[in-house]
């Protein structure tokens, strides 16, 4: 970020921090009274705060977007023994969704989606139906592009609602974990099975 904060660049920053084995960097361990895992979520919020701060310092938070997301939603015991389960008490890390990652559930398929940008985006929450396949066509829109003929066919752009100018997402998504589903406005309808 230094050497390009006279241009644009693009940081795509990829953490493995929570997902198994959960190995927090030494001087995290013990950080929190929940473990391996609670460490390694300390120490991806260290993380994260380290790129925020240097954005902060560097000058560039204004006008910089950042998107942070997850690629599914939460799991405590994926057959990695950190005592997640036993030191969770009452946290429900779905929050009030029934599932988590590889359910078709809401718990699964939905993901932490936060957007910071000073400049162009107002602090607030925002209920618009959007999936990172979106990602594509809305980038290419913010940055004047297009996406080649052929390319990311199933990307919407939903610029309007990532910079919180509208309500309206996409009218709908479909969703796979094991089988699918497709989920619109505030219907879910899930494959069935046996």
């Amino acid at each position: 970020m230094e050497r390009e904060r006279a241009g644009a660049f693009f940081l795509y920053f990829a953490t493995h921090d929570i997902h198994v084995p959960r190995v927090p960097h030494p001087r995290f361990v013990g950080q929190t009274t929940m473990g391996p895992r609670g460490d390694a979520i300390a120490q991806f919020d260290w993380c994260v705060g380290q790129i925020l701060g240097a954005l902060d310092r560097l000058g560039l938070a204004a006008d910089t977007l950042v998107i942070l997301t997850s690629d599914n939603g939460p799991v405590l015991d994926d057959g990695y023994k950190d005592d997640a389960v036993a030191k969770v008490g009452d946290h429900r890390p779905a929050g009030p969704w029934r599932g988590g990652k590889y359910s078709i559930f809401e718990g699964g398929t939905r993901m932490p989606f936060i957007v910071r940008w000073p400049a162009r985006v107002k602090p607030g929450v925002s209920h618009a139906l959007i999936s990172q396949v979106d990602l594509c066509a809305t980038l290419a829109a913010l940055t004047g592009r297009t996406v080649p003929a052929g390319g990311a066919p199933d990307s919407v752009n939903v610029l309007p609602a990532l910079l919180g100018e509208s309500a309206a997402g996409r009218g709908h998504v479909v969703q796979h974990a094991g089988r699918l589903a497709i989920r619109e406005g505030d219907w879910k309808y899930i494959e069935p099975r046996p």
